[in-house]
């Protein structure tokens, strides 16, 4: 695998795994205690904290793509031979 393609595959993986973290703790201003903030949405976030999801992301996609660098460095899958061969011989 490529440089590029590496960074491909490791941009897909964070932003699959960040959009997944992102209802992770919400809590909606409508089950705040001090209620909606005038002109808001009720539903819209009290403290989202994207920051701290974006390096939580970063860094488990950071393990995803190591242990998907590694498995491909080994040839356990590949798109040429032997599909998905977990234990090559």
């Amino acid at each position: 695998m490529g440089w590029i393609s590496g960074i491909v595959v490791y941009i897909l993986i964070w932003w699959l795994v960040f959009f997944m973290s992102l209802p992770v703790g919400v809590t909606a201003q409508h089950e705040h205690e001090d209620g909606a903030v005038p002109g808001t949405p009720e539903s819209a976030p009290v403290q989202p904290r994207i920051w701290w999801k974006a390096l939580a992301s970063a860094l488990v996609a950071g393990v995803i793509f190591a242990l998907y660098y590694y498995a491909q460095a080994h040839h356990w899958f590949g798109l040429f031979g032997n599909y998905f061969t977990v234990f090559p011989e």
